[in-house]
């Protein structure tokens, strides 16, 4: 597949999906800007010629190709982000993920993990039932962010920022300035107030950092491997690749004989280090053999012609493979999606896997990012369509749906302040920790007093970060 990817089609490939930047998605309910920015490059360029390449490569790639209207009878005079959302077939509900983005070199960026931010990411609650003051729980800070380096971590309550207290009307927007003075908040009587404490951070151009936190667990006379893990991203020359490499090399050494993987934060990322992860963890691995396929557009498969072989991917050869684990314990959200998602079906058909959390955000597809760097950019569009779907090595993938995997244990995340990565208290891991240990109840569903969320699932100042998507670099 990579042959092809980074030969045949010559294209940035990015399976992806971002519901905060799409374009689309502002369309379908009437919300785009009327004040938004085309790019330099986009202007001067007609609209019938830019709609007419986005009809072609949509004619080739897109996986509902054989339901598009015929070029002939599409509007190729208007807007190129409304002319793509017209050829989407069932947006919404057959097709939910495929976008358009006006500048394609800044989504190259994005899907590297680097963006603009003080980088911080967060959950919304009502500060108390009924109320419309609203606090920002703090989930993490990336490794050396402007917020890390100011000494924000995971825990801390968020109540006012630049003086303002967040509420329901605001807490949209009021992360957007460039600087950001952060007031604390403190617990009294059961409640969150604003404290004396405040956190003054700038906004810099940042790099994700994949792996937040790793650990080992002696539980009784068992060693336990624990791991958060936000971004599936390979580094420059590897680096974050060969970091989770190092450091099941480390759980290895240590004879850890369970895994606690924590995917609550993962949207997804390089389609190349889901492979690494899972090969790392599955039971007997068995390098060359069969992990997944991949079943792209019709249109596609019958021009390209390729063997089926093409599009399956390998079990990878991973000296640091732990081997002998017979389950793994997945933590999981709505913010777990994509590549994350990938991971959990490529390892089902080989072992048990333990879903601790909340229902995944279900995206079994992927997409590529097709744009004109080969003309020089003659307009700086990138679209982004659906064109495969992925299976695990015996042909399934249930969690296509809105639904995403459901958890074998649903644990609502919404105990504050939130206890610390590792620390053996922390909501989700101390279910992990008790079914290890055989002192869970049988309870499926855990129903505990905690905060009152508020919004969808949280996430960081600048949209760019909370996409949730699986991508393939050509280069790889």
């Amino acid at each position: 597949m990579k042959k092809l990817i980074g030969g045949w089609l010559c294209l940035s490939l990015a399976f992806f999906s971002c519901e905060s930047l799409t374009e689309v998605s502002k369309i379908k309910n009437g919300d785009e800007d009327p004040n938004a920015v085309t790019p330099a490059a986009n202007k001067g360029n007609s609209n019938t010629a830019v709609n007419s390449w986005i009809y072609d490569n949509m004619n080739v790639y897109y996986l509902w190709g054989d339901k598009m209207p015929l070029k002939s009878s599409t509007k190729t005079s208007i807007t190129p982000d409304k002319y793509f959302a017209s050829l989407l077939y069932q947006y919404g509900t057959v097709d939910r993920f495929s976008w358009i983005e006006e500048d394609a070199e800044e989504l190259a960026n994005s899907l590297n993990g680097i963006t603009k931010s003080s980088g911080f990411s967060y959950m919304p609650y009502l500060v108390r039932s009924g109320s419309k003051d609203v606090l920002f729980a703090v989930r993490y800070a990336i490794k050396n962010s402007p917020a890390a380096k100011a000494g924000l971590k995971r825990g801390d309550i968020i109540m006012k920022v630049n003086g303002v207290q967040i509420d329901t009307s605001n807490y949209r927007t009021i992360l957007s300035p460039e600087v950001l003075d952060l007031t604390l908040g403190t617990s009294s009587n059961g409640s969150f107030v604003a404290s004396n404490t405040s956190i003054k951070v700038t906004k810099e151009v940042i790099q994700n950092y994949p792996v937040h936190h790793s650990s080992i667990i002696d539980l009784g006379n068992k060693k336990v491997g624990y791991i958060v893990y936000n971004q599936f991203i390979p580094g420059t020359a590897n680096t974050f690749d060969n970091e989770l490499r190092s450091i099941f090399g480390n759980f290895k050494g240590a004879g850890v004989s369970e895994l606690v993987l924590d995917l609550r934060y993962n949207g997804g990322g390089y389609i190349t280090s889901s492979d690494v992860l899972s090969s790392l963890i599955v039971k007997d691995l068995k390098p060359g053999t069969l992990m997944n396929k991949q079943i792209w557009s019709a249109n596609y498969m019958a021009l390209a012609n390729f063997p089926s072989s093409v599009y399956e991917t390998k079990w990878l050869s991973e000296p640091n493979n732990l081997g002998n684990l017979s389950r793994v314990y997945v933590l999981v959200s709505n913010s777990t999606a994509s590549a994350s998602e990938l991971v959990i079906n490529n390892l089902k058909p080989f072992m048990d896997v333990i879903l601790i959390g909340e229902n995944t955000y279900g995206k079994d597809v992927g997409s590529i990012t097709i744009d004109d760097k080969e003309n020089k950019y003659r307009w700086k569009w990138g679209l982004q369509p659906i064109v495969l779907r992925t299976v695990n090595a015996i042909g399934e993938a249930k969690y296509g749906t809105k639904d995403g995997f459901v958890p074998d244990y649903r644990v609502v995340d919404n105990k504050l302040p939130y206890r610390p990565f590792g620390d053996p208290e922390e909501t989700l891991l101390n279910v992990a920790l008790q079914h290890i240990s055989g002192t869970m109840t049988s309870a499926r569903v855990r129903v505990e007093k905690g905060m009152d969320s508020f919004g969808a699932s949280g996430g960081f100042d600048n949209p760019r970060n909370n996409i949730r998507d699986m991508y393939w670099d050509r280069k790889q």
